[in-house]
């Protein structure tokens, strides 16, 4: 009987759609039932080919070897993970598999991953494609008995290749070209030199900026205030102006000359995409994007609870309306006081028909809970807080309107103008998911009549500056880069922590701001690059090719030219550069200045500025995956004269290692991996969960 094979993207994933479709039989890189062979990628097991495998003279970085522009670009499997990609190799050669599916993720990436390691495997049989929007045993069920053709989803691949192939071509080249000629670690690219140009242009407005005084004058009616207008201004800019204008009211009425009353309302919101989610995460929370969508993800992949993560859309296709009902059941456990009335009421019909929109929806719906049961203490507090916002933004749509009567009302006292607003809550609505307690009453309404006298019980001066604009949050910078299109919801997060990691920018007080590196770097890269406007209409394309409207060969071309032409005006420039954090240290090794980084575990590390020398060495203690007994942080590892020791750099607290434990552990994870290797019963831990149980037993 002839098998499938089914390619997943991560171990984890490839675990759970064995066990829905009943392989039992475990090998080290595969599972497999009576009618399937389930076996994974690593993330990414092909890559593009960098410089050197194309020829040899550019192992040594030279400015007059740029551009880089291979004829045909080439991929090959990844080093460290050629193992798994070997393994995959070796099943495709079975004669009993009759056809692939691919179920990767549900994406441009994911298309990415699977397409090119079917490349790499000369697979030439049938190929079909899963394409599910949650993990729940149900949706796997499901999506296999739909399955699609793989070419169906041939122009989301050619797509992800054309994104692959520019950021390599413009980003790898100008980025070599950048640091051979200014001798430092310079990184730029089709996304991330926009994003850091907005940053930037945000830090050049606020240092340019100068406070000035200004006044506002309000009147006290007892229950509201008013607040003095003159055409569209409420700001004097004159203290001679603005208490002149106090000393001709004190003592006067103020009398109602015009009024308007108007009952407004106000729709459910709707539910989440990923940028919008990481947005709120970030104001609500100070979650940075990445540590959203990594939070998001296990909610996806571990719990199975919301549906696919890297949607860009906010809307539900029709066929959801009808599994409402067992979604909200779901969720009962924890949000049955909400659940109940729903289901009873309007039997899970939801209020906000508009969510139901087809044509809004292209790979993925908006980010809902799922028809699996949810356990909130199974879940840590980052994850609660996640879902929480999810599962509210999703239940308003179970709810009313909110709606609310607003009043403007035009006041004339001695010849001033002053505006009266109020608004007053009529139903609560929706809103009754997010209001506080001190919010659920409803307010009593202002009567007012034109003509009405209305006596002024206190008469307020405010002196006031004006301000400089905030720098960005990562919410505020989402949205710019939501407005013009950089990125997608599944790589800004990514983007941003780039710029961090490359010491571009700094994160300070849950705001960005450039650092003397990322400044210097904008005033060397072409303006059309630091542009917005470039990188959107580059990313319109891509998804025009997506969508079968555009044109991939030209696309290319077009990069080709437009890496010519950003490598020659970085080789022409006349700018200097000058290299940030040197210190006084001499490298060991050539005698060359050295230079203070940050490492990724965000301690210093000092580095030779001699590219071809390359030495290094820590300024900081290494932090080990030790955690501190008190205060739960990584402490950092020492070498003393009795062994190594760890110190935490918080508390002091010192503990030796314990040198015979480690050897133990050691044998342990070589036993524990012999063991995965070995048996013959589904898989419960991936390599990493064998090698993190091991830690494990070495913390206890």
């Amino acid at each position: 009987m002839s098998k499938s094979l089914v390619l997943a993207e991560k171990p984890s994933v490839a675990r759970e759609i064995a066990r829905v479709l009943g392989c039992r039989n475990a090998n080290r890189s595969f599972i497999e039932g009576d009618r399937y062979v389930v076996t994974w990628a690593l993330g990414h097991l092909i890559e593009l080919k960098m410089p050197e495998e194309y020829d040899n003279k550019y192992k040594t970085w030279r400015l007059e070897d740029l551009p880089i522009i291979p004829d045909q670009m080439e991929i090959k499997p990844i080093k460290q993970t050629r193992g798994q990609f070997q393994a995959i190799q070796k099943l495709a050669k079975r004669q009993d598999l009759s056809e692939l599916i691919i179920a990767t993720d549900a994406g441009r990436e994911g298309e990415l991953v699977a397409r090119w390691i079917i490349e790499k495997i000369n697979w030439h049989k049938p190929i079909k494609r899963l394409w599910i929007s949650s993990q729940t045993d149900k949706a796997i069920r499901t999506g296999f008995n739909q399955l699609k053709p793989a070419k169906d989803y041939d122009k989301l691949y050619h797509s992800a290749v054309c994104r692959s192939e520019a950021d390599w071509l413009i980003g790898l080249n100008i980025s070599r070209a950048l640091t051979t000629k200014y001798n430092d670690s310079l990184s730029a690219g089709r996304v991330q030199t926009p994003t850091l140009s907005m940053i930037l242009n945000r830090e050049q407005a606020i240092q340019a900026f100068r406070p000035e005084p200004y006044w506002t004058l309000h009147i006290d009616l007892g229950d509201s205030l008013a607040t003095w207008q003159r055409g569209d201004q409420s700001r004097i800019t004159s203290l001679k102006e603005a208490e002149a204008i106090k000393t001709k009211i004190i003592g006067q009425d103020a009398i109602v000359q015009t009024l308007s009353v108007k009952t407004k309302h106000e729709k459910q919101p709707l539910p989440y995409d990923l940028t919008e989610l990481q947005r709120d995460a970030n104001r609500k929370f100070g979650f940075s994007a990445k540590k959203t969508l990594n939070v998001l993800q296990n909610l996806y992949e571990h719990y199975k609870i919301v549906t696919y993560p890297r949607t860009d859309s906010r809307y539900l296709t029709h066929d959801i309306a009808s599994t409402m009902p067992e979604r909200l059941k779901a969720i009962s456990s924890a949000y049955g006081d909400v659940t109940r009335p729903i289901l009873h009421r309007q039997n899970g019909k939801v209020l906000a028909a508009y969510v139901y929109n087809d044509a809004k929806v292209s790979d993925h719906h908006a980010l809902i809970p799922t028809e699996e049961p949810v356990f909130m203490s199974d879940l840590s507090e980052d994850e609660r807080q996640l879902y929480d916002m999810i599962v509210r933004r999703f239940l308003a749509l179970f709810y009313p309107e909110y709606s609310f009567q607003s009043l403007r009302a035009e006041l004339n006292v001695n010849g001033e103008t002053f505006i009266l607003k109020k608004s007053t809550q009529i139903e609560a609505g929706f809103k009754q998911l997010t209001a506080s307690a001190s919010e659920k009453g409803v307010a009593n309404r202002t009567h007012l009549e034109k003509g009405q006298k209305l006596p002024i019980k206190n008469v307020r001066l405010d002196e006031k500056m004006t301000e400089p604009p905030a720098r960005y949050s990562e919410a505020d910078l989402l949205t710019k880069m939501e407005k013009y299109g950089l990125g997608t919801p599944a790589t800004r997060a990514d983007i941003i922590e780039k710029l961090l990691q490359a010491e571009s920018i700094d994160r300070v007080s849950g705001h960005l701001r450039p650092t003397g590196k990322g400044k210097q770097l904008i005033d060397l890269v072409n303006q059309d690059l630091k542009s917005p406007e470039l990188t959107a209409q580059w990313e319109r394309q891509l998804e025009e090719i997506a969508k079968g409207h555009g044109n991939p060969k030209q696309f290319m071309e077009n990069i080709r030219k437009q890496t010519i032409q950003l490598v020659r005006e970085v080789k022409e420039s006349e700018q200097s550069y000058k290299i940030q954090n040197l210190t006084g240290s001499k490298c060991p090794e050539c005698g060359s200045p050295m230079k203070e980084v940050r490492d990724r575990d965000g301690g210093r590390v000092l580095v030779c500025i001699n590219r071809e020398c390359g030495f290094r060495k820590r300024k900081d203690p290494k932090l080990s995956n030790k955690r501190c007994p008190h205060c739960h942080k990584k402490m950092e590892m020492h070498h003393g004269k009795a062994g190594i020791y760890f110190q935490c750099r918080t508390c002091g607290i010192i503990e030796k290692a314990d040198q015979t434990k480690k050897k133990a552990d050691k044998r342990e994870t070589r036993r524990l991996l012999n063991k995965l290797n070995s048996s013959s019963e589904p898989i419960g831990n991936s390599l990493a969960d064998a090698l993190k149980s091991a830690m494990d037993k070495n913390k206890d």
